[in-house]
Formats: structure tokens, C-alpha cells, sequence
């Protein structure tokens, strides 16, 4: 990763308004009908105007209170996070120029935005690390333990270092198309986090707070058995992606 730019002076509201204007926000959601039209209106407050909803299989309303709040909504009965992600870069309306991910259970950093904004001329991919010891504690044991691992990981075949897995990132769309995610899983993020070092983009982790879910039940950390499924698929994505490496030397 390369160092930000100084990022500590206030931001000029035009270079938000810039980067908000072509920025899709992509929200993966699975029975959030609790908190889905809350989080879409705090979204276009802050300013962001294009915004899909991607339903990832909900058995309650959560796609027509995502639609009534005025949501783009994209619904597919099959799961999994990464093809909520996936999904919801297809086919983007013209102008585009950057892909923000944000969780659908208001569990998100909305400050973290003015940052990202900052830092968007000078990177590729923004990763929102939630790495103070308050925030550390928000995860499971399981999840504690994968977002060690797995950055070691990282750090011993590809040489560079992160510290956290985390779902709150942005990335350009140009690089998005050049690494090519194949992931429809949990494995999305880890595969996007080694994929952008192996296509060399310019990366940068920025410090994000997270919350409490306000609603719903994560698929992750919501039971020990998700954290440890999630966690599988975590490294064998890894090891995918080394065995893909080797292959290619």
C-alpha cells in the first residue's frame, strides 16, 4: 500500500459532491426490512444518489421498503455475499466511476465517507480497517482469528501487509473490471484485497468504527458455525488463488 496524501484538512464540499456523483453503492441485503429504509435515506443524505439494494433472498420486505425509500432494487433468490456483490456491478449506468460497498444492518462508518472521498483521486481501492480495540470486540473470536490469519496470509506470499477482511471498501470501477472477481461467496473480499495486489493498484487502508447490527441476524458472526464456514471459505479462497499464482510462474 502507499501512503494517503494529507488527508487531515476539512473537505471541500465539490470534491464530496464529485466523488458521490460517480459512485454506485452497492448494498447487499438479506431480511434487513428493519433498518434497510433507514440506511438508504442516511445514504442519500450524505449526498449519494445512485443506490441498489441487492436482495439477496429475503423472505420478508426488505426489497419493496428499499424500493419505497428509492432504492434501485435488484433481486436474486440465490445466496451468498459475493454475488450480492457481483450483482450489483453489473451493468452500471454511464458515468460511474467507483463501486462503494455498505452493509445493509447499519453497522457501517457513514463518517468514513468524507475520507474515502479524500483519498479517491490518489487510489484504486479504500478498505475500511476496523482495527481499535472497541471494534475488535464487535466480531466473534472466530472472525478475530480470520482477520489475523488471513492478512498473514496475504503478507507471506504476496508481500503485502493489511489488517483487516472488512465489507466497508470502495473501488474504482476500472480496476474492479481488471481483477476480474470470480468469488460469489464469503470469499469476496479476501479475493478482491489479493487480486488488487497482484494487478498492482494503488491501495490504501483508512481506520473505520463498526456498530451493532440494528436489526436482522448476521450470516457471519451471527452463530459460531457461520464464523467457521465463513472462515473456511476465507482460506480456501487463499489457497485457490496461491495454487493460481504458482501455476502462472
Amino acid at each position: 500500500m502507499i501512503p494517503p496524501p494529507d488527508h487531515k484538512k476539512e473537505l471541500d464540499p465539490s470534491s464530496f459532491a464529485a466523488f458521490s456523483d460517480r459512485t454506485m453503492v452497492i448494498i447487499p441485503a438479506y431480511n434487513e426490512e428493519a433498518c434497510i429504509s433507514s440506511i438508504v435515506k442516511r445514504l442519500y443524505d450524505r449526498g449519494f444518489s445512485h443506490l441498489r439494494v441487492v436482495d439477496n433472498g429475503s423472505t420478508d420486505a426488505t426489497a419493496p421498503l428499499a424500493r419505497e425509500a428509492g432504492a434501485e432494487v435488484i433481486s436474486d433468490p440465490r445466496r451468498g455475499y459475493g454475488l450480492a456483490c457481483w450483482l450489483g456491478g453489473v451493468n452500471l449506468p454511464q458515468g460511474i466511476e467507483w463501486l462503494l460497498y455498505c452493509n445493509a444492518d447499519a453497522s457501517d462508518d457513514f463518517e468514513a465517507y468524507d475520507s474515502f472521498a479524500q483519498l479517491a483521486d490518489y487510489h484504486d481501492l479504500i478498505l475500511g480497517a476496523r482495527t481499535s480495540p472497541e471494534d475488535r470486540l464487535q466480531m466473534t473470536v472466530p472472525q478475530r482469528f480470520g482477520n489475523w490469519l488471513a492478512p498473514f496470509l496475504i503478507s507471506l506470499f504476496w508481500g503485502e501487509s493489511f489488517s483487516d477482511l472488512g465489507p466497508q471498501r470502495a473501488i474504482r470501477v476500472s480496476a474492479y473490471q481488471k481483477i476480474d472477481m470470480q468469488d460469489r461467496g464469503f470469499g469476496w473480499t479476501v479475493e478482491m484485497q489479493v487480486r488488487a495486489v497482484q494487478e498492482k493498484l494503488r491501495i490504501i487502508e483508512i481506520p473505520v468504527h463498526t456498530f451493532p447490527r440494528a436489526a436482522g441476524v448476521s450470516k457471519i458472526s451471527g452463530n459460531l458455525k457461520g464464523s467457521l464456514q465463513a472462515g473456511v471459505i476465507i482460506l480456501t479462497t487463499i489457497a485457490q488463488l496461491i495454487f493460481q499464482s504458482a501455476k502462472k510462474k
